[in-house]
């Protein structure tokens, strides 16, 4: 498990609060998935940071940001992947 983006567009204890943190079960699994999925991820400038848990069974994927649980899922899908509101 790591971080794959962390660049938060704002800063501060009150910007912190009001970014949202959703979590997914995918099929993103190992390195290659990863590296499959990160330029769409991190093209997503309302994405503050991302993670994958790649030993979880479930492959939980983690997204902090100012980023909607359907637009996580659309952009998880159009890099190929599947996702499901964990």
């Amino acid at each position: 498990m790591g971080v794959y983006k962390s660049n938060p567009p704002a800063t501060g204890f009150l910007a912190s609060l009001l970014m949202k943190k959703h979590h997914f079960n995918t099929n993103i699994n190992r390195g290659s998935c990863i590296r499959a999925v990160t330029p769409t991820l991190n093209g997503e400038k309302a994405i503050a940071s991302w993670q994958v848990d790649t030993a979880n069974p479930n492959k939980v994927l983690t997204v902090t940001g100012d980023v909607t649980e359907e637009q996580v899922l659309a952009l998880v899908e159009d890099a190929g992947f599947k996702a499901q509101k964990a």
